[in-house]
């Protein structure tokens, strides 16, 4: 997820997430310094609003990326379901393992957080800070809320959950138009996406600095709590990776037909690559040998692997409603249960629209959506980001681990 995944005309952008980690670390580690010092009270005072303005940069972003990623994804994925049979059957397993995955986020995060609850001191930290979040939807809210009646009110409003609805159907209506107009619309969206990847690869070119500063004013009010909620948040969310992972290899036994070691012993060539380069893409070629492994057709794994690390990232709903989930218990925000199903269907809709992405990237525009659409805040997330490299390894892993899974399915229907 680090790097891109799959093909795309979209720029390439390089995030500096071991700076932003510095970033991270020094900020938590200046204001636990400092806790007594004389000198805490002005550095927060030029901290506070360079922390502020640099989370204003990220938050007006989001709406316009999310707009034209999700447009991409969808046409692309629509074009790909018309390629044949097994282009359709293979992007009804994805749908089917995104919503097996968008459960387990929604079931498996907070009962973990039933079982070890977020810091109580780190959450008083966070929560004291002014939050931007809007009223956690109730079922009726919910219902009413799915069509917006009209939209640049629903965009100017950050009303997300109504506003993918609409670019949803409007991408899916677009793939009905004559070849030009559909041309020209999906042109548009993606240089739309690619325009605000540009400046969204501005804005996290200095996330060191806007991390450091927001660090300094946690550290500041929660002492070393703060550390403790990084470490018990990037456990839990690496746990319901974990239980994505797991889910992989039993749709390759089970579903696969393939025997347990021989399964296991195959995968390792690629989980390796994928744990040291958190690159799906690049571990494209050990995927094809893990492949050839399990005895599965050539023609199988040439065929789905490829469109798996486009459009294919299993471990995304889970891992991304976990976050924002935590991010929820974090600012004391109780989720109904229609705020954790509008999580999910934003969850697997956004899955598809984050391609070749970098993980730093790819974390703002999949989990802020979720999040605004929960009725959650982000402002965790401008700090949650700094340790998203740790989090992204059990990313990589899970969805190579669960392409190579979805591959023997494929070769097994096929025969």
């Amino acid at each position: 997820m680090t790097a891109q995944n799959g093909a795309s005309t979209l720029p390439q952008i390089r995030v500096p997430a071991a700076l932003t980690f510095g970033g991270l670390v020094a900020g938590l580690s200046l204001g636990l310094l400092l806790e007594d010092s004389a000198w805490l009270k002005p550095l927060l005072a030029i901290a506070g609003p360079v922390g502020d303005l640099w989370l204003s940069a990220l938050k007006m972003t989001i709406l316009p990326l999310v707009a034209g990623l999700l447009f991409t994804g969808i046409v692309q994925t629509v074009a790909t379901a018309r390629a044949g049979a097994m282009a359709r059957r293979t992007l009804s397993l994805f749908i089917a393992m995104l919503a097996a995955s968008a459960a387990i986020g929604v079931v498996a995060m907070p009962a973990l957080l039933d079982i070890a609850p977020v810091p109580a001191s780190a959450a008083a930290a966070f929560g004291s800070a002014p939050q931007s979040g809007a009223d956690v939807p109730g079922a009726a809210d919910f219902l009413a809320g799915l069509i917006p009646e009209n939209i640049a009110r629903a965009a100017a409003d950050g009303a997300m959950l109504p506003f993918i609805v609409f670019i949803a159907l409007f991408a899916l209506g677009s793939t009905r138009l004559a070849d030009k107009p559909r041309e020209l619309l999906a042109g548009f969206f993606e240089a739309l996406a690619g325009a605000m990847m540009v400046v969204i690869g501005w804005i996290l070119a200095i996330a060191p600095v806007g991390v450091f500063a927001l660090a300094l004013g946690l550290a500041a009010q929660s002492g070393s709590a703060a550390i403790g909620a990084l470490a018990h948040y990037i456990a839990l969310v690496v746990a319901v990776g974990a239980l994505v992972l797991i889910g992989g290899y039993a749709l390759g036994i089970i579903a696969g037909r393939k025997r347990p070691l021989q399964f296991a012993r195959a995968l390792l060539p690629a989980q390796a690559v994928a744990f040291s380069t958190q690159s799906s893409l690049a571990s494209l070629p050990a995927m094809l040998v893990s492949c050839r492994m399990l005895s599965l057709r050539d023609t199988s794994g040439e065929f789905v692997l490829p469109l798996a690390v486009a459009l294919f990232r299993a471990t995304s709903p889970a891992m991304n409603l976990a976050v924002a989930i935590y991010a929820a218990q974090l600012t004391g925000i109780e989720l109904e249960p229609s705020a954790l199903i509008a999580g999910a269907g934003v969850a697997l809709l956004v899955s598809l629209g984050t391609v070749s992405l970098p993980g730093t990237i790819s974390f703002i525009a999949s989990i802020a959506p979720i999040a605004i659409a929960m009725g959650v805040p982000i402002e965790p997330l401008a700090l949650l980001v700094a340790v998203e490299m740790l989090p992204d390894i059990m990313r990589t892993v899970g969805n190579v681990t669960m392409n190579v899974a979805v591959t023997a399915v494929t070769d097994r229907n096929g025969k």
